[in-house]
């Protein structure tokens, strides 16, 4: 069976299509708001294995990155359904040159997200780096997760960020993982 989900979310400011396919090839199709927003979800896609097709009408970067987050983890939410026999648990350590990020992520039904990056800058690249915040915890928050995140060190913004998402996606990934039958909560339920 393969796992799939779609949402689309139409606002004032901005009009989004996602496909996701979970099991797929780690293929990112689309644009994302910014070139460097295209770099990350490029990254996430290839780590998490997951294929995922965006189509994208906006006005601002900020609203378009947002609205991204929304549609990407309710897509992903769609595909897993009611999360029958996933791991639900999943972490990772990523280097990036200097750069060691670790992430931990729960499908457990609950948002909540910790990020402590130690980004010095205010852009990476073409991207503000209080949008690409927002997206992981708005992404946290539509696909209710647990998500946390910390670069343990690094000196190269860009390279902490791409570790950072490569963990999260390596993470996400094998918390999606089918390992058998049931419901992985000791309550019968997740949420």
């Amino acid at each position: 069976m393969k796992r799939e989900g779609q949402y689309a979310r139409e606002t004032e400011e901005v009009k989004i299509k996602t496909r996701i396919i979970i099991d797929g090839e780690g293929k990112f199709e689309g644009n994302a708001g910014t070139v460097f927003m295209n770099h990350m979800l490029k990254t996430f896609a290839k780590h998490s294995r997951m294929d995922i097709k965006v189509e994208v009408d906006g006005d601002l970067k900020h609203h378009i990155i947002e609205d991204l987050a929304i549609s990407l983890g309710k897509a992903i939410v769609s595909a897993l359904g009611d999360r029958e026999g996933i791991a639900r648990f999943g972490y990772a350590y990523v280097p990036m040159d200097e750069s060691l990020a670790r992430a931990a992520i729960d499908l457990g039904g609950r948002a909540y997200c910790k990020l402590e990056l130690n980004i010095k800058g205010d852009l990476i690249e073409d991207t503000k780096v209080e949008d690409i915040v927002h997206f992981i915890e708005t992404l946290s928050q539509s696909l209710q997760a647990n998500i946390h995140i910390a670069v343990l060190y690094g000196t190269n913004d860009h390279h902490k960020m791409e570790a950072a998402v490569k963990a999260l996606a390596i993470s996400i990934r094998e918390a999606m993982k089918i390992l058998g039958k049931g419901i992985p909560s000791a309550k019968g339920v997740i949420g």
